[in-house]
């Protein structure tokens, strides 16, 4: 690939020196401080590693055209090279953070058309001149897909007899591929555009963009959907009329609460998309067969279990669980599916898990199929983004609306109608809009459901004054003790280069707290970190936390009691039984059926004055209403799972106000995690909701909490 053209050749940019030999450099330099940024919050999307890998050899052109330009005095060759060296020594830390960007450094060009579009839009703002053939740049064909079932996957397929007999009685068209024919696709405005950054830049700076929701149609004078004895509530409806007019892929968005699978049982129905499969998390499987019976009764579901042998082929709604979904595949793309919903959605935020990839793959598949090439396809969430805005990336593959490299045909003409281009400050919010128009539905509900009760977080420090706590407390000392010596270690074998007296460097901080997390997570269970201190803390608050539950139950009435480990469910239950409250309990191993027989004596039961759940099994698709505060006896490692923890209770159904009390262990690291899961509710605020917050930090829970005790031990907190 040809390398920068010449210096003489170049046409100065506005935003170069006059006297700058190189105005590549101030790009790079930029571009690398937004790529170490972002890999300083704990995680770098797709366009992050790709920005960096075309930083990395875009160094490397220019370092070895500054050395051949024989127009450049040596001196100004020398700062130029100290310059690149400084964009390299920023490459470099930022792969010691996340090693896995380190074979990135050995490509030495541009080998996707996002990396060389990427790299032409550089060298242009530059003033760079270059060669045609490097100015239009053609895409990639996506090979064929002969098998949606992965190789790994392969040995692990069934096909139900049932199914068997359901294809052969019913055989389906071959896939209308009518949509697909046609002229070739024209070229647009900004086919050459590397896009899929700014569109995350759009949800980013979303503040002052209003909520994430897209136009709906107003509320039809008759429920015309409702079964007798229920009733669709005004923002379900809206959302209904959106499905009758044609819409058929949506981000549904809505908080926690406020009703989601009813919505997406009757989007079905508004457009007879059956058969339809819905991917859920196991625990809610049993619940989804309610909704459809409840809001549908005129239509059949069936629960996907193991293999699949007692299921019923002939039903017009399949549901699997994440979990299964691998062995199911072949015969679930043989079924002819017109529609497609996947539950709890942030669940396939990680493109590289085969979970995500098996959920990418049958979506493709229906798309692929279904006449007119438009099947029904719902992705559910109250919480898309858990830490990044690139957690969208899986859900708008998934939708279709994109591929991961660039935007699908339909919403690129969206951006492309803007007649603006990343280029443009005024581009992001027409940016934000036209994915907004493609199919997110977010209400709030406090918007919607205005006579729905408020919530309210309430903190009930404890103290930990046995052998336990103290034990825990000292840990935490060595702990600190055992990041302060790394850290001196660091700063004495590069000097302090400049420090004043009683300054920390924020990048040694980081380095060191990364180490010590990389090293909890190999070790798991083993020694003292940050993951068996918390344990310990959850441990040492179990009984706390159980006897402060049962005074609240006798006082209030139903309690929900949520717990992350095992040993601390068992305390509690233990404690519960002792002062004579009867309690179930929601936990993970449970069997469908168990898990709902407890659900339906917490609900029914005037006798069960407690349910004891897991964070993790409880924490979706269970309805709770009936009781109305909510002790969190241990805290999550994310705000999502906080927040679906609370909206089992604060949901449509509740009719009084609602208190989640978060038992926190004080003088210990559980305050500052409880106020970390507090600043991570900005995120969704800022990107769905277009609300104007501080911006949060990126980083993970884990690490922020590390850096936190670091500083403190060196007095900077």
């Amino acid at each position: 690939m040809p390398t920068t053209a010449p210096a003489r050749q170049r046409r100065k940019s506005s935003s170069a020196r006059r006297d700058d030999e190189a105005p590549l450099i101030p790009i790079l330099a930029r571009k690398v401080r937004e790529v170490e940024a972002k890999a300083q919050r704990g995680k770098l999307g797709p366009t992050n590693r790709t920005k960096f890998q075309v930083i990395a050899f875009l160094v490397r052109e220019e370092r070895a055209r500054v050395k051949a330009d024989g127009e450049i005095t040596d001196a100004a060759r020398a700062e130029l090279l100290k310059r690149l060296d400084g964009v390299a020594t920023i490459l470099a830390k930022t792969a010691a953070r996340d090693t896995s960007l380190i074979q990135l450094l050995e490509v030495d060009q541009a080998t996707s058309p996002v990396a060389r579009r990427m790299r032409r839009d550089w060298l242009i703002e530059s003033g760079a001149e270059l060669p045609p053939e490097e100015l239009v740049i053609a895409d990639v064909k996506p090979a064929v897909i002969q098998t949606i079932v992965p190789p790994v996957a392969a040995e692990r397929q069934v096909m139900p007899p049932q199914i068997e007999s359901r294809i052969e009685s019913n055989p389906f068209l071959a896939p209308d591929l009518e949509h697909r024919r046609g002229g070739p696709t024209p070229r647009r405005r900004l086919d050459d555009w590397e896009l899929m950054g700014p569109l995350y830049k759009a949800f980013e700076q979303g503040a002052g963009g209003g909520a994430a929701t897209m136009p709906l149609p107003e509320l039809p004078e008759f429920d015309r959907l409702s079964p007798k004895g229920l009733e669709v509530m005004a923002h379900q409806s809206r959302f209904l009329e959106a499905v009758r007019a044609g819409h058929r892929t949506f981000l549904l968005a809505d908080e926690p609460g406020l009703g989601k699978t009813a919505e997406s049982v009757l989007a079905a129905s508004v457009a007879n998309a059956y058969p339809m499969v819905v991917v859920v998390p196991n625990v809610v499987k049993m619940n989804w067969a309610r909704e459809v019976e409840r809001w549908t009764p005129h239509r059949r579901a069936t629960v996907i279990n193991g293999d699949g042998t007692d299921i019923d082929a002939f039903a017009d709604v399949f549901i699997v669980n994440y979990e299964i979904l691998d062995r199911h595949l072949g015969w679930l793309a043989k079924l002819g599916l017109r529609g497609m919903v996947v539950d709890e959605a942030h669940f396939i935020k990680n493109l590289s898990s085969q979970r995500s990839q098996n959920v990418l793959a049958l979506a493709a598949s229906i798309r692929e199929q279904t006449p007119g090439g438009d099947p029904l396809l719902l992705a559910l969430t109250g919480t898309p983004l858990i830490n990044d805005v690139e957690d969208f990336d899986a859900i708008w593959r998934f939708l279709g609306w994109t591929t991961g490299d660039k935007p699908g045909p339909e919403l690129m003409e969206k951006l492309d109608a803007t007649g603006l281009t990343p280029a443009d400050k005024a581009f992001y919010p027409e940016a934000r809009d036209a994915v907004i128009s493609m199919g997110i539905v977010r209400r709030r509900k406090k918007d919607v459901a205005k006579d729905l009760p408020d919530k309210l977080i309430a903190d009930l420090p404890v103290q930990l004054d046995d052998e336990f706590g103290r034990s825990i407390r000292e840990a935490e000392r060595e702990l600190a003790a055992r990041l302060v010596a790394r850290y001196r270690r660091i700063i004495e074998a590069r000097g302090d280069r400049g420090l004043a007296p009683g300054e920390i460097d924020e990048d040694i901080v980081r380095l060191v707290a990364h180490g010590e997390l990389e090293e909890s997570k190999a070790a798991e269970n083993a020694g003292d970190n940050v993951f068996t201190m918390v344990r310990r803390i959850g441990q040492a608050k179990a009984g706390l936390a159980a006897d402060y539950t049962a005074q609240l139950q006798r006082s209030v009435g139903k309690v929900v009691f949520f717990a992350k480990h095992i040993d601390v469910m068992d305390q509690a239950e233990a404690h519960f039984k002792a002062v004579g409250i009867k309690a179930v309990s929601i936990r993970g191993e449970q069997t469908g059926t168990v898990r709902q027989a407890a659900i339906d004596a917490f609900n029914n039961d005037p006798e069960v004055g407690i349910v004891v759940c897991s964070l993790t099994a409880a924490g979706v698709g269970v309805n709770l209403q009936v009781a109305s505060n909510v002790v969190l006896a241990e805290l999550s490692w994310t705000a999502a799972e906080q927040t679906q923890a609370i909206d089992r209770v604060h949901r449509i159904g509740q009719d009084e106000p609602v208190t989640a009390w978060r038992i926190i262990a004080a003088h210990t690291i559980d305050t500052k995690i409880a106020e970390l899961i507090d600043q991570k509710q900005g995120l969704a605020a800022r990107a769905l909701d277009g609300e104007a917050v501080d911006p949060a930090s990126s980083d993970s829970v884990q690490l922020a909490a590390l850096k936190h005790v670091l500083r403190t031990a060196l007095g900077g907190d």
